[in-house]
């Protein structure tokens, strides 16, 4: 604490913070798809081994199984796996990931499951917290891009499939890329960061692509919102291009859109603590040192641009971020800026917060 009566330099000792944030997780995935046999609910998987103990090998119909391969040999290490009917209502079924900690979420028989893939667009939104991973029919290549109903920015499209190893040993077989670039999502977050983007990222456990994408159709499809994974000789089958299917400028690349899911899920969760507090200027400081504290951290780590801790992020929570309305109502409300890895302004965005002010018919 500071002296004021001795002459001279002062010292302020600041303790550590009580209620600092940590950063939610981002690389679980959940898979739905179909599989010849197992559980019709979610189920933990840590392993392919693991995933054939409960849902058979991957030869049951279905690229259920392939996908999860693909992910585990990419990088991936724990995802959720539910078996599905062909014929069953997809919203109906992923409202049981509702209740999971998932953040990335695929399935590879989309394509044979009528409306799945815009389901799981719609989940995603609806959860925000979330990102699909879609896969593009086997052919022709998507010329004019995604469908509309599965443009956002919460999913990502990718383009061709991929040949693998047929599970009995009978040749290969192509199946969906969905799998595979999941496990790279998950890789490359743990490695380096979901700021990074999870491109030019080599595909292994591949035998190759079922077709073959030049520079020039890999440039065409990747203005209209379509991934490609293409073959470089000397360095493999690489994921070439990071982009959502959003037709928006300001969600267009998958690490930022996914980089603020992650922000703001870890901000909303690292608060929770005020809503046991009086909503007032102690409050707002020990809210905003929480998050500056965090947002600090991630500078640091290098998720944020800006020389210096001002260029990089701003946290405001007073009353300039509240209305009287909200006072009274009790709502914390923060407003925050942070310059993301792009050449951008800061990008806003608020979190909101009950506190102990609020009415209990107001929350």
């Amino acid at each position: 604490m500071s002296d004021d009566a001795t002459p001279g330099g002062q010292v302020e000792e600041r303790g550590p913070n009580p209620h600092s944030i940590t950063g939610v997780s981002t690389s679980t995935a959940a898979f739905i798809g179909i599989a010849a046999s197992g559980p019709f609910i979610p189920t933990l998987i840590t392993s392919f081994t693991e995933y054939e103990r409960a849902f058979g090998r991957p030869d049951g119909g279905g690229f259920l199984g392939y996908a999860v391969r693909g992910f585990f040999e990419n990088g991936g290490t724990q995802c959720y796996v539910m078996r599905i009917e062909a014929t069953g209502e997809p919203a109906e079924s992923l409202q049981s990931l509702e209740s999971l900690d998932v953040s990335i979420v695929c399935s590879p028989d989309a394509n044979s499951v009528s409306g799945m893939a815009a389901a799981l667009v719609a989940h995603c939104e609806k959860m925000r917290y979330r990102f699909a991973v879609l896969d593009a029919p086997q052919t022709p290549a998507p010329t004019d891009g995604p469908p509309d109903a599965l443009r956002s920015s919460y999913a990502a499209y990718f383009y061709p499939w991929i040949l693998v190893a047929e599970s009995a040993g009978q040749g290969e077989i192509a199946v969906p890329p969905g799998g595979a670039v999941a496990g790279i999502y998950a890789r490359t977050d743990r490695e380096q960061g979901v700021w990074q983007a999870p491109a030019d990222k080599e595909v292994v456990g591949i035998a190759g692509l079922d077709q073959s994408v030049t520079e020039k159709q890999g440039e065409a499809l990747n203005s209209v919102g379509v991934n490609t994974l293409r073959n470089f000789p000397g360095r493999g089958t690489l994921v070439w291009g990071g982009r959502t299917t959003s037709q928006g400028p300001d969600w267009k690349y998958v690490n930022i859109r996914r980089y603020f899911i992650y922000l703001e899920h870890s901000i909303e969760n690292g608060t929770q603590w005020a809503v046991f507090e009086p909503n007032g200027k102690q409050l707002w400081a020990a809210v905003r040192r929480s998050v500056s504290d965090f947002l600090f951290n991630e500078w640091k780590s290098g998720g944020l641009q800006g020389s210096r801790q001002t260029d990089a992020f701003f946290v405001r929570c007073d009353r300039s971020t509240m209305t009287q309305n909200d006072l009274d109502n009790g709502r914390l409300i923060m407003e925050i800026g942070v310059a993301a890895l792009r050449p951008a302004e800061f990008v806003i965005f608020r979190i909101g917060q009950w506190t102990a002010d609020a009415e209990p018919c107001g929350r």
